[in-house]
């Protein structure tokens, strides 16, 4: 104020000399008002160091991130100095002393909530910019506004709490109202909850995607969609299950996205009566009968063992394809072949028999 009561006596002394008498109060509007023009011709140079000269910079590197922060954040620190020089140039008006506390309070409310302000917008870029890297993994959008939504009512309560501090408030009965009924909420909605940070553990994690064909437990199908409270999968079917996130984070889950090869084990067996050189022979056919689709690769074919009622061979051989159609395809093509393969060499295939030997006595 010294600052303020010295200019001002100064701009009375000057217009008195100039012959000019003016009351105090205008010589105070006076360097209010200066000082207000002054904070403006501040707030637009700083506007402008940001608008030709950081902006130009951002522009030259790789990454958009900060440009959007940028073109985000110049116009309230514009606003932020505007209402610093707004503050400064009415504290000199010597008539609105008596309001001086009200104007304290009611400044340093804007200034802490528009610096909160900034912050969320910075928030809200760094959100942004991280579901735009993660654009192919199709996480439902609404995840994100929420989770921009809670990240900003958190930074909003704590420019609450430092205003209250600055003004040395005392929080201790707040923060015990804020915890007895924080934790009588929290056991109130104890399963919503759950399942909405488990929506979180889901989108963080990813242990499955939109899109994405999973097993879990006895289920298996597409997922379709993954809310905040549960996740819709599409089963075989054809109807729509519909599990709570929490029981999801909780299980076991097998994920088929990943899959780049499948490996089939499956097993026939030819009668006893088959002689020894087709036993070998079958062995050739059933690998070239394999290798002929472009799509399997042959790991092996075994004569594995003596059964009860047949001669038993196991082939394992890879399928370089995560479709379960294209899979079955593959696999009947092979069936086929075997099938025309062995009628052709007049090997018969086995099924269960019995084969009584009666002893008559004379």
């Amino acid at each position: 104020m010294s600052i303020g009561a010295d200019l001002s006596q100064f701009i009375n002394d000057q217009l008195g000399k100039a012959g000019i008498n003016v009351a105090p109060v205008v010589s105070e509007i006076i360097v209010s008002v200066g000082i207000f023009l002054v904070s403006l011709l501040v707030g637009w140079i700083v506007y402008s160091i940001f608008e030709r000269y950081f902006s130009l910079w951002a522009k030259k590197t790789k990454i958009t991130l900060d440009d959007a922060i940028l073109a985000n954040i110049k116009k309230p620190i514009y606003l932020l100095v505007i209402i610093f020089g707004l503050y400064f140039g009415l504290e000199f008006l010597s008539f609105l002393k008596p309001f001086s506390f009200a104007l304290s309070i009611t400044f340093t409310i804007l200034e802490v909530f528009l610096v909160a302000f900034i912050i969320t917008r910075v928030v809200n870029v760094l959100v942004a910019w991280t579901a735009e890297r993660r654009k192919k993994q199709k996480m439902n959008e609404h995840i994100l506004f929420l989770l921009r939504k809670l990240i900003n009512a958190v930074i909003f309560i704590f420019a609450f709490l430092i205003i209250l501090y600055i003004y040395k408030i005392d929080l201790s009965g707040v923060v015990v109202g804020l915890g007895i009924g924080g934790i009588a909420i929290a056991f109130a909605l104890q399963s919503i909850l759950s399942d909405a940070f488990s929506a979180f553990s889901i989108y963080f994690d990813r242990p499955f995607e939109i899109g994405d064909y999973v097993v879990v437990g006895e289920y298996s199908g597409t997922v379709q969609k993954i809310c905040m409270k549960s996740t819709r999968i599409a089963l075989l079917q054809g109807e729509e299950l519909i599990i709570s996130n929490s029981v999801l984070t909780s299980s076991s889950i097998r994920n088929f996205k990943k899959m780049k090869k499948r490996r089939i084990t499956f097993t026939f067996g030819v009668i006893y009566g088959t002689p020894s050189e087709k036993l070998r022979k079958i062995l050739d056919m059933v690998r070239k009968i394999i290798e002929k689709d472009n799509l399997s690769k042959v790991d092996r074919v075994h004569f594995k063992e003596f059964g009860n009622f047949s001669l038993n061979f196991e082939v394992v051989y890879y399928v370089n394809s995560k479709d379960y159609s294209k899979y079955l395809d593959v696999q009947q093509a092979i069936n086929l072949g075997i099938k025309e393969a062995f009628e052709k060499e007049g090997i018969e295939m086995a099924f269960p028999t019995q084969t009584i030997f009666l002893n008559r006595e004379s």
